[in-house]
């Protein structure tokens, strides 16, 4: 994994990329994040981490202007609980089931596209695929169908009477 980026806080909350020589605002660090850099952020004066803390502040302005952030049972629950359980449960569960949820969400978009790139090949295809059959309408008389006959909803288990003109449908009882 590459090194971090190594931004420095000053006192007056101004933030300086010490790779690229600027000062940048929390929505510039918000954007780095989001296309997969990792930072690392120090108090200028201290060298302390700060990292955490401003992190949840890029959180807190997004959920700010959104407003939620997650809802208010949670929130109750984080507040009458406190850190212990918080932290705890953020750092052995929150990480991996996030992690876990967006690898999985991805792999779900990308069948999905595939899918849907499938669906809209198969018109093109037919001909290769079943010689003789070039469109639906010629897939559907392959099978003995009529348009009609394709389109209509499943068979309910009850005989069509007008299928079979003799037969009589007699009442349940």
């Amino acid at each position: 994994m590459p090194d971090p980026l190594v931004l420095k806080k000053y006192s007056n909350r101004r933030l300086y990329d010490t790779r690229n020589s600027c000062y940048v605002t929390l929505e510039d660090v918000s954007t780095m994040i989001r296309s997969g850099e990792q930072v690392q952020i120090h108090d200028a004066t201290t060298g302390e981490d700060v990292t955490a803390f401003i992190l949840t502040q890029i959180v807190l302005e997004a959920a700010k202007r959104r407003n939620s952030l997650l809802p208010e049972s949670v929130l109750h629950l984080i507040i009458r609980y406190g850190d212990n359980a918080l932290g705890e449960f953020f750092e052995k569960y929150f990480q991996k089931t996030l992690q876990n949820y967006l690898e999985t969400k991805k792999a779900f978009d990308q069948q999905f596209g595939k899918w849907l790139d499938m669906g809209m090949e198969l018109p093109r295809r037919m001909p290769e695929m079943i010689p003789g059959v070039s469109t639906i309408d010629g897939m559907i008389n392959m099978f003995g169908l009529t348009k009609a006959s394709a389109l209509k909803k499943p068979d309910s288990g009850q005989p069509d009477p007008s299928e079979n003109p003799d037969s009589e449908q007699k009442p349940k009882a």
